[in-house]
């Protein structure tokens, strides 16, 4: 055997085609028909979308890490709602999120201080060519999953095949994009991307999780499971308690530890990931130093919640991160599946009645600000900006559909007075929701035709999301309409989210500097209908489709921000949503017995990159 992989490892040509096909039996076996280079192709350690990959080819380490942060101790995250399931590709049940990548590796990883470059882990490198028409990925032969057995080629063409027939709506929109697929030899997987016009796709294939073929039941992938998942990862999940916690052990025979990418992350010898059905609950557990670091996301709480013992002698620390990435923005979700939501002149009105100076002066001591798009704080932002030649273009097919002040840049949000009686924003709804079919009845509002009351339902699930919903409810009694708020834990929240079961929810889409497939997945039409998607709003718009297909065939990066804004202007044109207010910082709360490095990368904070400091402090018992 240990001939054989020898043989394998170097790669005999000829010899090991045949070998290969003996030995491992593939459903989609290793074959030599296909070059594995073509126009402009090249073999590289890093690929990036845009550009070229900051690193070179002989980099130790990331510039965000402390390439020598000791190795020791034990990490516990506070995470909010339950699991059923340890299998994140799959719609069905409630996964643990942090099997990815701390457990399943991917052939590359991120670079987190560029927009999107991604560098050699799994494979250590790629090549594609100029029309990025194929990619080939050379595996590492030293890669191995966490019982021992070699990473090969027949293991990234399984799964990709298995995420393209069995994964979430994302895995079978990207990995459906590919032609055909080939391994020529155990070391190397091709992936034929002719007619994809996605340029793109050879990261995203990049970033695909691999999955051991020996390991995993087909016939059972789309069923919930608790069951470890055996990974080429740092950890293995060690300990289970259904629906209450996780715990991950790193693996001392990881494969990958010395690797540049990897020096200075995964500190911990343990990772515990501890759930929580409620969010005071979970912060009073903090408080108690039940576990080490909270993201906090309530503007109240970061304000003035964090005046207990710990944090004012300095055991609690804070933290504050300016990423670089576009701001998280928070919006009110119109369900445009619902008829009530159908008409983009109730959309319209509804936008109009959210009075954002009260709210962000009674509830948000004014930390926040407010932009009409999804890309709020960079340069992919079309909100106040004029179309450029090559936006007119891109969008002049959809030209009816698109106000004009929203072309010019001159289209504004709603300003306020402040007071929560503004007159003249309430006159301006009415006329819009008149134009709808609906009308004042004394003070209630109805539908012309039916004389049903205009009402629905605002689902909840923190307390800040309460506090915005009854603030946008009294606003809205102004126009007669009487909505109900519902609040419901995390858990119920997220299955109506991923089944579409709401008419108005809150939600944020984080982004990227380099936006690419997962805005099909967020707004794209053949998401609407999909269950599990993130087009929670049901958009189905021919020009967002188009916008999309444009950023991914850019290859210029000018062109790719025209695309970009050209996407934004659709979306801010189909008042999909009430932009609620932008996140420009990254709160984090820590426990002093957790240290990080001094740098920040582009993304903000990344607990992988963090350690103990000396012997951690005994926790109390939960």
């Amino acid at each position: 055997m240990f001939m054989f992989q020898r043989l394998l490892e170097g790669r005999p040509e000829g010899l090991c085609v045949r070998l290969c096909t003996l030995a491992f039996g593939l459903g989609v076996s290793f074959a030599s028909g296909l070059p594995a280079s073509g126009a402009g192709a090249e073999e590289a350690h890093a690929i990036a979308m845009h550009g070229k990959p900051a690193m070179p080819a002989d980099f130790t380490h990331m510039p965000y890490v402390n390439p020598d942060a000791p190795k020791g101790g034990r990490l516990t995250w506070g995470v909010l709602g339950t699991f059923d399931s340890l299998n994140p590709f799959i719609v069905k049940g409630l996964a643990v999120q942090q099997m990815r990548n701390y457990v399943i590796e991917s052939l590359l990883a991120r670079g987190n201080d560029e927009p999107f470059t991604l560098y050699g882990l799994l494979a250590r490198s790629v090549e594609t060519d100029d029309e990025r028409s194929f990619v080939t990925f050379h595996i590492d032969p030293r890669a191995r999953f966490s019982d021992g057995k070699p990473v090969r080629a027949e293991d990234a063409l399984f799964s990709w095949q298995l995420l393209r027939d069995h994964g979430r709506p994302n895995h079978r929109q990207y990995y459906g994009k590919v032609a055909s697929a080939e391994a020529p030899d155990p070391l190397t997987v091709r992936f034929d991307l002719a007619g994809a016009n996605d340029r793109e796709l050879p990261l995203i294939l990049g970033l695909m999780p691999i999955l051991p073929k020996h390991a995993v039941d087909v016939a059972a992938f789309e069923e919930t499971t608790l069951t470890g998942p055996v990974g080429s990862g740092p950890y293995r999940v060690t300990a289970v308690r259904p629906g209450a916690s996780v715990t991950l052990t790193r693996n001392p025979d990881y494969w990958g530890r010395d690797l540049p990418i990897n020096r200075g992350l995964y500190n911990f010898d343990e990772i515990r990931l501890d759930y929580f059905r409620e969010a005071n609950g979970q912060f009073e557990a903090f408080k108690r130093g039940l576990y080490d670091f909270r993201i906090e996301h309530e503007p109240l709480r970061w304000h003035d919640g964090y005046d207990f013992p710990a944090a004012k002698n300095g055991d609690v620390i804070r933290d504050t991160f300016k990423p670089g990435v576009p701001q998280p923005s928070e919006f009110l979700v119109f369900n445009t599946r619902r008829p009530i939501f159908a008409d983009i002149r109730v959309r319209q009105a509804l936008t109009l009645l959210f009075d954002f100076e009260l709210v962000n002066r009674n509830y948000f001591f004014n930390l926040y600000s407010r932009v009409a798009g999804y890309f709020a704080g960079s340069d992919l932002s079309a909100y106040g900006h004029p179309s450029d030649t090559r936006e007119r273009e891109l969008l002049k097919p959809f030209a009816a559909q698109i106000p004009p002040d929203i072309m010019d840049g001159s289209y504004r949000l709603p300003v306020t007075d402040g007071s929560g009686r503004d007159r003249t924003t309430l006159r301006a709804a009415l006329k819009l929701l008149s134009e709808a079919g609906y009308d004042l009845d004394g003070t209630v509002l109805r539908n012309r035709a039916t004389k049903a009351p205009f009402t629905f339902e605002i689902l909840v699930t923190t307390r800040d999301q309460e506090r915005v919903a009854l603030a946008f409810q009294r606003d809205l009694k102004r126009a007669g309409i009487e909505p109900s708020v519902r609040s419901v834990d995390p858990v119920q929240f997220d299955q109506r989210r991923l089944a579409y079961e709401f008419d108005m929810i809150q939600n944020r889409w984080d982004q990227s500097l380099s936006p690419g497939n997962e805005q099909y997945f967020y707004w794209g039409s053949a998401a609407a209908d999909n269950p599990g998607t993130r087009n929670y709003m049901g958009a189905r718009d021919p020009a967002v489709d188009a916008m999309i297909a444009a950023l991914l065939e850019a290859r210029e990066h000018t062109d790719f921000v025209s695309a970009v804004r050209a996407l934004d202007r659709a979306l801010i044109s189909g008042f999909y949503t009430i932009p609620l207010f932008n996140v420009s910082e990254q709160w984090i709360a820590r426990w002093n017995r957790i240290e990080r490095p001094e740098a920040t990368s582009l993304s903000g904070y990344l607990p992988e990159t963090w350690w103990s400091k000396g012997q951690p402090q005994a926790r109390q018992a939960k």
